[in-house]
Protein backbone atom coordinates (compact mmCIF):
# COMPACT_ATOMS: atom_id res chain seq x y z
CA UNK A 1 0.00 0.00 0.00
CA UNK A 2 1.42 3.47 -0.81
CA UNK A 3 1.66 6.47 1.68
CA UNK A 4 2.30 9.39 0.16
CA UNK A 5 4.98 7.67 -2.37
CA UNK A 6 6.43 4.85 0.69
CA UNK A 7 5.80 1.38 0.59
CA UNK A 8 3.47 1.00 3.68
CA UNK A 9 3.98 -2.95 4.75
CA UNK A 10 1.37 -4.39 7.02
CA UNK A 11 3.58 -7.36 7.71
CA UNK A 12 6.51 -7.86 9.82
CA UNK A 13 9.58 -8.42 7.64
CA UNK A 14 12.36 -11.01 8.92
CA UNK A 15 15.80 -10.03 8.16
CA UNK A 16 18.79 -11.19 9.80
CA UNK A 17 20.59 -7.80 11.01
CA UNK A 18 20.50 -4.51 12.06
CA UNK A 19 21.91 -3.38 8.70
CA UNK A 20 19.13 -4.77 6.70
CA UNK A 21 16.77 -3.63 8.86
CA UNK A 22 18.11 -0.28 7.78
CA UNK A 23 18.01 -0.79 4.42
CA UNK A 24 14.48 -1.75 4.99
CA UNK A 25 13.58 1.47 6.49
CA UNK A 26 15.48 2.99 3.86
CA UNK A 27 12.98 1.37 1.26
CA UNK A 28 9.52 0.86 3.00
CA UNK A 29 7.52 2.02 5.99
CA UNK A 30 7.74 -1.60 7.85
CA UNK A 31 8.54 -3.13 11.31
CA UNK A 32 11.45 -6.10 11.23
CA UNK A 33 12.31 -8.77 13.56
CA UNK A 34 16.24 -9.22 13.55
CA UNK A 35 17.55 -12.76 13.71
CA UNK A 36 20.91 -11.94 14.29
CA UNK A 37 22.45 -14.83 12.33
CA UNK A 38 21.66 -18.04 11.26
CA UNK A 39 21.19 -19.79 15.06
CA UNK A 40 17.88 -18.98 15.33
CA UNK A 41 17.26 -18.55 19.43
CA UNK A 42 13.74 -19.95 20.65
CA UNK A 43 12.87 -16.22 21.43
CA UNK A 44 13.13 -15.17 17.89
CA UNK A 45 11.00 -18.08 16.45
CA UNK A 46 8.07 -17.16 19.38
CA UNK A 47 8.58 -13.47 18.20
CA UNK A 48 7.73 -14.14 14.47
CA UNK A 49 5.10 -16.96 15.39
CA UNK A 50 3.43 -14.55 16.97
CA UNK A 51 4.04 -11.84 14.81
CA UNK A 52 2.70 -14.35 11.70
CA UNK A 53 -0.36 -14.55 13.99
CA UNK A 54 -0.62 -11.14 14.43
CA UNK A 55 0.06 -8.97 11.02
CA UNK A 56 1.76 -11.65 8.96
CA UNK A 57 5.59 -12.29 8.57
CA UNK A 58 7.86 -12.01 5.43
CA UNK A 59 11.05 -13.39 5.36
CA UNK A 60 13.39 -11.41 3.30
CA UNK A 61 17.26 -13.16 4.07
CA UNK A 62 20.30 -12.69 2.47
CA UNK A 63 20.81 -14.44 -0.72
CA UNK A 64 23.83 -16.97 0.51
CA UNK A 65 23.83 -20.22 2.14
CA UNK A 66 23.70 -19.14 5.91
CA UNK A 67 20.41 -16.70 4.57
CA UNK A 68 18.97 -19.82 3.16
CA UNK A 69 19.67 -21.74 5.94
CA UNK A 70 17.49 -19.13 8.13
CA UNK A 71 15.31 -19.18 5.47
CA UNK A 72 14.40 -23.43 5.82
CA UNK A 73 14.41 -23.16 9.67
CA UNK A 74 11.83 -20.50 9.91
CA UNK A 75 10.02 -22.06 7.60
CA UNK A 76 10.23 -25.68 9.49
CA UNK A 77 8.77 -23.68 12.58
CA UNK A 78 6.84 -21.10 11.60
CA UNK A 79 4.97 -22.97 8.41
CA UNK A 80 3.10 -20.23 6.36
CA UNK A 81 5.05 -17.07 6.08
CA UNK A 82 5.51 -14.86 2.89
CA UNK A 83 9.02 -14.97 1.39
CA UNK A 84 10.64 -12.12 -0.45
CA UNK A 85 13.87 -12.78 -2.03
CA UNK A 86 16.89 -10.58 -3.80
CA UNK A 87 19.03 -11.51 -6.88
CA UNK A 88 22.24 -12.08 -5.81
CA UNK A 89 23.30 -9.18 -8.23
CA UNK A 90 21.11 -7.03 -6.26
CA UNK A 91 22.84 -7.92 -2.93
CA UNK A 92 26.08 -7.44 -3.86
CA UNK A 93 28.25 -4.99 -2.53
CA UNK A 94 29.44 -2.00 -4.32
CA UNK A 95 33.17 -3.85 -3.75
CA UNK A 96 31.86 -7.15 -5.06
CA UNK A 97 33.17 -8.67 -1.44
CA UNK A 98 29.90 -8.68 0.52
CA UNK A 99 26.48 -10.53 -0.61
CA UNK A 100 23.41 -9.15 1.60
CA UNK A 101 19.94 -7.38 2.16
CA UNK A 102 22.34 -4.33 3.48
CA UNK A 103 23.01 -4.01 0.14
CA UNK A 104 20.64 -3.44 -2.18
CA UNK A 105 18.86 -0.03 -3.58
CA UNK A 106 15.38 1.09 -2.20
CA UNK A 107 13.60 -0.09 -5.64
CA UNK A 108 15.45 -3.86 -5.32
CA UNK A 109 14.06 -4.27 -1.86
CA UNK A 110 10.68 -3.11 -2.64
CA UNK A 111 10.34 -5.01 -5.66
CA UNK A 112 11.33 -8.28 -3.67
CA UNK A 113 8.66 -7.53 -1.00
CA UNK A 114 5.90 -6.72 -3.37
CA UNK A 115 6.80 -10.03 -4.96
CA UNK A 116 6.65 -11.99 -2.04
CA UNK A 117 5.32 -15.17 -2.50
CA UNK A 118 3.21 -17.36 -0.02
CA UNK A 119 4.52 -20.83 0.83
CA UNK A 120 2.04 -23.71 1.50
CA UNK A 121 2.13 -27.47 1.53
CA UNK A 122 -1.12 -28.48 0.57
CA UNK A 123 -0.03 -27.99 -3.47
CA UNK A 124 0.11 -30.74 -6.02
CA UNK A 125 2.95 -31.45 -7.95
CA UNK A 126 2.46 -29.43 -11.43
CA UNK A 127 6.26 -29.60 -12.12
CA UNK A 128 7.97 -33.47 -11.94
CA UNK A 129 11.81 -33.89 -11.09
CA UNK A 130 11.53 -35.48 -14.51
CA UNK A 131 10.80 -32.05 -15.75
CA UNK A 132 13.43 -30.43 -14.22
CA UNK A 133 15.98 -33.12 -15.76
CA UNK A 134 14.77 -32.28 -19.13
CA UNK A 135 15.38 -28.66 -18.65
CA UNK A 136 18.93 -29.44 -17.43
CA UNK A 137 18.00 -27.55 -14.45
CA UNK A 138 19.70 -30.91 -12.10
CA UNK A 139 22.78 -32.04 -13.19
CA UNK A 140 23.77 -30.30 -16.38
CA UNK A 141 26.73 -27.73 -17.39
CA UNK A 142 24.41 -24.67 -17.19
CA UNK A 143 22.22 -26.25 -14.48
CA UNK A 144 23.14 -23.64 -11.19
CA UNK A 145 23.02 -20.94 -13.64
CA UNK A 146 19.59 -21.87 -15.14
CA UNK A 147 18.55 -22.44 -11.55
CA UNK A 148 19.71 -18.98 -10.47
CA UNK A 149 17.74 -17.37 -13.12
CA UNK A 150 14.72 -19.47 -13.09
CA UNK A 151 14.86 -18.47 -9.52
CA UNK A 152 14.98 -14.87 -10.14
CA UNK A 153 12.08 -14.71 -12.67
CA UNK A 154 10.17 -17.10 -10.78
CA UNK A 155 10.80 -14.58 -7.96
CA UNK A 156 11.76 -17.72 -5.14
CA UNK A 157 15.39 -17.31 -5.23
CA UNK A 158 18.09 -19.60 -5.84
CA UNK A 159 18.35 -23.23 -5.04
CA UNK A 160 20.56 -25.94 -5.23
CA UNK A 161 19.47 -29.25 -7.11
CA UNK A 162 17.52 -30.71 -4.45
CA UNK A 163 15.22 -27.72 -2.65
CA UNK A 164 14.45 -26.26 -6.18
CA UNK A 165 11.38 -29.47 -6.35
CA UNK A 166 10.35 -28.62 -2.96
CA UNK A 167 10.28 -24.54 -3.43
CA UNK A 168 8.37 -25.26 -7.03
CA UNK A 169 5.56 -26.86 -5.01
CA UNK A 170 6.18 -24.85 -1.58
CA UNK A 171 5.06 -21.58 -3.75
CA UNK A 172 2.56 -23.12 -5.89
CA UNK A 173 4.32 -22.46 -9.00
CA UNK A 174 2.06 -23.61 -12.35
CA UNK A 175 3.11 -25.35 -15.25
CA UNK A 176 2.58 -22.22 -17.13
CA UNK A 177 4.82 -20.18 -14.92
CA UNK A 178 7.21 -22.28 -15.13
CA UNK A 179 6.96 -23.03 -18.60
CA UNK A 180 7.16 -19.51 -19.12
CA UNK A 181 9.93 -18.83 -17.09
CA UNK A 182 12.33 -21.86 -18.47
CA UNK A 183 11.36 -20.64 -21.92
CA UNK A 184 13.03 -17.47 -21.17
CA UNK A 185 16.03 -18.58 -19.61
CA UNK A 186 16.84 -20.77 -22.25
CA UNK A 187 16.02 -17.63 -24.84
CA UNK A 188 18.26 -15.51 -23.14
CA UNK A 189 21.12 -18.44 -22.87
CA UNK A 190 20.39 -18.56 -27.09
CA UNK A 191 21.30 -14.87 -27.23
CA UNK A 192 24.06 -14.90 -25.08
Amino acid sequence: MENGGYMKIKEIIVVEGKDDTVAVKNAVDADTIETSGSAIGKKVIEQIKFAKDRRGVIVLTDPDYPGERIRKIISEQVPGCKHAFLPKKEAISKKGNNLGVENATADAIRLALKDAQQESDDWLEQISSDDLMAFGLIGGKNARKRRERLGDLLKIGFTNGKQLYKRLLMFKITKEEFSEAICQVLKEEENE
